[in-house]
């Protein structure tokens, strides 16, 4: 089955592929920004690092956090969610303590918010302009696109010059902003700037260009299917995201599975492999050169990739590292 056919196996694959990616792929953050930035890919000003920000105390133990242990390193592996409404109650002193205790926190990518790092990635691997989106569609599809800009404040024309990659993880992301979500108040913003008060090392598992180059690596085709997937689901990326939040705050690991990572595996194989089963088994390599020095280590990354059968978890397992849920 070919990945255009995958992409379009199921009715919702492309709400729950959204709110997978925002489980499951940190460049989001940096996404969830105004569409005509995207059409002008205008480097932006180095941001100036926020201050650490206080978040509301989760019922019961919030969110699942696992450890791993040697004799002389402690790794601390904890979900996250990319962009979050600012009332996310998910703090616990939990994961207070055992952030408080690492020496250094690493994220998905160092940066996930710096447009300065992204734009020129984007000017790279996003943009067309020489073969505008508008050439691409029907006229059926070319209304449906206008339509959903204009709910963004938006117009088809400032999609453009986007590939349909782009265009359509915008259309997955943006709508998250008009119902509350705010990549300001992702947990890896929050944990950075906290990191960075604390004199803490910041590093990443990947670089914004590597994320990048999993999407911008799908045939044309098949990323204009993921495209017309996301205008036929464009309402329902909320509904989707509000349920995988509510069980992230939660701790329950098995419906963050069954909701963000289960679609993907069994609807969308190929970007499945791509977004998760690759990236996982090279950070549980580079878990495993962590665990050859020695220190303690605060690592956060997206909630998809620590739930299922090809969990970061589930493969360290079966080369043997104990993975144990943190007390």
């Amino acid at each position: 089955m070919t990945l255009r056919r995958r992409l379009t196996s199921t009715a919702a694959a492309a709400g729950r592929l959204a709110a997978g990616m925002v489980l499951g792929l940190g460049l989001v953050a940096a996404v969830a920004t105004p569409v005509d930035a995207f059409a002008q890919a205008a480097v932006a000003a180095p941001a100036a690092v926020a201050a650490p920000r206080a978040v509301p105390q989760a019922d019961g133990s919030g969110p699942a956090l696992w450890v791993i242990r040697d004799a002389d390193s402690t790794l601390y592996l904890f979900g996250t969610v990319h962009v979050l409404r600012p009332t996310t109650a998910w703090g616990s002193q939990r994961v207070d303590a055992a952030f408080d205790s690492a020496d250094k926190l690493i994220l998905e990518i160092s940066n996930p918010d710096d447009q300065a790092a992204f734009m020129p990635v984007i000017q790279q691997h996003g943009l067309s302009p020489d073969r505008p989106l508008s050439s691409l569609l029907n006229a059926e599809e070319r209304a449906k696109l206008d339509a959903a800009a204009q709910m963004l404040g938006a117009s088809g024309a400032n999609f453009d010059p986007m590939r349909p990659w782009l265009a359509a993880l915008t259309l997955s992301v943006a709508p998250l902003a008009k119902a509350g979500y705010d990549p300001t108040s992702g947990v890896e913003l929050i944990l950075s700037a906290r990191a960075k008060a604390a004199g803490k090392e910041v590093t990443g598992f990947e670089t914004i260009d590597e994320q990048v180059r999993i999407l911008a690596g799908f045939p044309e085709a098949d990323q204009l299917d993921f495209l017309r997937e996301t205008l036929k689901e464009f309402d329902t990326a909320t509904t989707d995201l509000d349920a995988l939040v509510a069980a992230w705050a939660a701790g329950d690991v098995a419906s963050i599975e069954r909701l963000g990572v289960k679609p993907m595996q069994e609807g969308n194989a190929a970007v499945y492999e791509a977004l998760l089963v690759r990236r996982n088994t090279n950070w549980a390599d580079q878990i495993q050169t962590l665990l050859d020095g020695s220190g303690t280590a605060f690592i956060a990354v997206g909630a998809a990739h620590l739930a299922g059968d090809d969990s970061v978890q589930s493969i360290l397992a079966r080369r043997g590292v104990t993975v144990s849920e943190a007390n």
